[in-house]
């Protein structure tokens, strides 16, 4: 039966699990300069998500079916709707 813990340790709890996190980011980014040397001091760039997120939904956007491409599925459909129902 699970226990309920208080808000209090519930908080040292997560700050425990943000700090592990932090160590394991330090020693990834630790690893990434030796494997990567010339890249020490370098900046990041910026990437602002709003603009990554219209790119990628603009390379997904459908094509608009014409009135006639439109009107030969709804007869295919119809047809074979009056197949299937014999």
């Amino acid at each position: 039966m699970p226990t309920k813990l208080s808000d209090a340790e519930l908080h040292r709890l997560a700050r425990l699990g943000a700090l592990a996190r932090l160590k394991e980011l330090e020693e990834e980014a630790a690893a990434i300069r030796k494997a990567f040397p010339e890249l020490k001091g370098a900046q990041v760039p910026e990437v602002n998500v709003a603009d990554a997120d219209l790119k990628s939904k603009a390379k997904r956007r459908r094509r608009k079916m014409s009135p006639e491409a439109r009107e030969a599925a709804r007869a295919r459909m119809k047809a074979y709707w009056a197949r299937k129902r014999g």
